[in-house]
């Protein structure tokens, strides 16, 4: 073969698809871990500075999000060895399929390997499901408190209502005890929040990192899909290598029953 010849044929055993689920996967969790990561330490930095000015009030709070940010760095190493191995079930399944006429052989471990993939990303999409929604919790939140600004300004161009009347009580939503002090902002004290350099980022990362868990969980549907289809191809290229297995010997039976009457007829004459 020649030089073009080799590069169609290893470009035909590329799992393409596999190979875009990877790329989603990874960046819907590299959006999600890095700007989730850098959400929660400005959150910190907004409760401490407006909200919760006594550290033993938000201390929990404060331990619960350290714990999280722990947790995002296992999510991203995990993922990370968890696409890379897709990826190579990909090239397997694609190789076992293509070169199933050749010397390579599935094998019942293999497509054993692959049902067990199957099974296992179904429950990483639901778990991310999870996650896609919980993420979105503290989006629904900042847009509060953003909403509440916007009206606050709104009041202050017409004239009609002072700003000083409109508050956020962050002790609603249960992150800070109600005891908190001093647990709410008001007027421009909260127009003031908004227009900090914490807020404004944070609320913006909090939306890039719900958007990422939502490409995460389309990438494990996606895997879901391939993974579904590849364990398929095994099952069929299994049966078509046990007929192509009980084809071949009977021929070889054939031939050895016809070479020995050949030679029992040499025999006889």
């Amino acid at each position: 073969l020649g030089c073009f010849e080799c590069c169609i044929k290893c470009l035909g055993g590329v799992p393409y698809a596999s190979l875009v689920a990877t790329i989603l996967c990874f960046s819907g969790v590299a959006l999600f871990c890095g700007c989730g990561h850098v959400a929660l330490t400005g959150t910190v930095s907004i409760l401490e500075q407006h909200f919760s000015t006594t550290a033993s009030d938000h201390a929990l709070l404060s331990e619960v999000i350290q714990l999280m940010q722990y947790v995002i760095y296992g999510i991203a190493s995990f993922f990370f060895l968890y696409g890379i191995i897709l990826l190579a079930e990909g090239f397997y399944t694609t190789s076992a399929v293509k070169e199933l006429h050749g010397e390579f052989k599935t094998t019942a471990c293999g497509r054993c390997i692959s049902g067990m993939f199957v099974f296992l990303t179904y429950v990483l999409g639901v778990a991310w499901l999870g996650v896609f929604g919980f993420s979105a919790v503290p989006v629904f939140m900042f847009y509060n408190i953003w909403s509440t600004c916007e009206v606050i300004k709104s009041l202050q161009t017409n004239m009609t209502v002072p700003g000083d009347q409109i508050c956020v009580d962050i002790r609603q939503y249960g992150i800070i005890p109600w005891n908190a002090v001093p647990g709410k902002a008001c007027g421009p004290i909260l127009e003031n929040i908004c227009n900090t350099n914490e807020f404004y980022m944070s609320y913006h990362l909090f939306i890039v990192a719900c958007a990422g868990a939502g490409a995460t969980v389309i990438a494990l549907i996606h895997f879901l899909m391939i993974l579904s289809s590849n364990w398929a191809y095994l099952k069929d290229a299994s049966k078509m290598q046990a007929y192509q297995d009980i084809k071949a010997k009977e021929e070889q039976e054939l031939q050895d029953i016809q070479s020995r009457s050949k030679e029992q007829l040499n025999s006889y004459t």
